[in-house]
């Protein structure tokens, strides 16, 4: 840990959007039905997630989401000091969601609109891929004039999810306030649809303000260009202080100040899901880095966290499965 380090906070604050999932497994042709790719992630209406909805036998399971949102409730749940903001409807999922982040330890800093909170259809394949149909409903309201230095204060770091590119206004604000207040700014580059329609704004706000880059290998390829995974981590590594790039059962790699490390996967049996494994990947190694722990550890304890939640269904690790991190750790 360097002394500009130990000068910052301790808690990690993320900015997101504020998203109820509604999970359900079915196969790849309901996938065509929804007009969705497999793993991809489109926007539609709240109409359209009630007619899906009408389209299938299976039972929904309903939890908080949003992939900020997961990553700080599993912060939380490692017992480091973490905080969420963003904007939620004044509406009984609005409590729901504002109730998950307390209960997993999480401070919420929510803003209310008289819009539906918004939702996330999370549809897993037998193969366990998710791909979601997003209706950002009072999520997508905030504005950039809401954001606000407080937000940030103790910040040691400022994770944001890649779907706040569809928000430019907000985002730049957001990091804007970030590095007034000293913090590292993390970007997780969230769904390689996303990348594909922000690439050109990404080259720029990543070298202006992006001091943590993640990416799975979906992403990395279509922002470096590279499917080849050594030189998808080296063309990352040039571009943050810190570049992750997560390639499934096959681990993940973590580039800083010239040097590639490569982290092997926790474990691989027993996957049935793998809705919030780069979340929850980051919410480990975010909490690793903020302990000032060996990037070794780091990507260990990410690992662990991303490997526990591909053992459920949804985004949200059991009891049972943070006393097997806690345990290895």
């Amino acid at each position: 840990m360097t002394e500009t380090d130990k000068k910052r906070g301790q808690t990690v604050v993320g900015i997101g959007s504020a998203l109820i999932d509604i999970l359900i497994r079915e196969n790849e042709d309901f996938l065509k039905k929804a007009r969705v790719l497999k793993g991809g992630m489109v926007y539609v209406d709240s109409q359209f997630i009630e007619y899906m909805l009408t389209q299938t036998p299976s039972k929904p399971s309903v939890v908080p989401g949003g992939s900020a949102c997961n990553t700080l409730i599993g912060i939380g749940n490692l017992g480091g000091s973490a905080r969420f903001a963003g904007k939620r409807g004044a509406d009984a999922l609005g409590e729901f969601f504002e109730a998950g982040l307390k209960s997993n330890q999480v401070e919420p800093v929510l803003l209310k609109s008289p819009s539906p909170t918004g939702r996330v259809l999370s549809i897993i394949t037998p193969d366990a891929q998710r791909s979601m149909l997003t209706c950002l409903g009072a999520s997508s309201e905030i504005t950039a004039a809401e954001i606000k230095d407080e937000y940030f204060k103790d910040a040691a770091i400022v994770h944001i999810e890649g779907y706040l590119l569809f928000n430019r206004e907000v985002l730049l604000a957001v990091m804007n306030s970030a590095k007034r207040c000293g913090a590292r700014v993390s970007l997780d580059l969230a769904n390689f649809t996303v990348v594909e329609s922000a690439k050109d704004f990404l080259e720029t706000l990543i070298a202006d303000f992006v001091d943590i880059l993640i990416a799975n290998e979906d992403e990395a390829r279509v922002f470096t260009g590279h499917s080849d995974e050594t030189e998808a981590i080296k063309s990352l590594s040039e571009k943050a202080e810190f570049a992750v790039l997560k390639v499934g059962k096959r681990g993940s790699f973590i580039s800083h100040e010239g040097s590639i490390i490569k982290i092997p996967a926790a474990g691989t049996g027993g996957v049935v899901d793998t809705t919030g494994a780069g979340d929850l990947w980051a919410s480990g190694f975010l909490f690793g880095l903020v302990k000032g722990y060996p990037l070794e550890i780091c990507g260990k304890i990410a690992s662990l966290c991303g490997y526990e939640v591909c053992r459920v269904v949804g985004a949200s690790i059991p009891q049972e499965g943070w006393e097997r991190i806690r345990k290895e750790l």
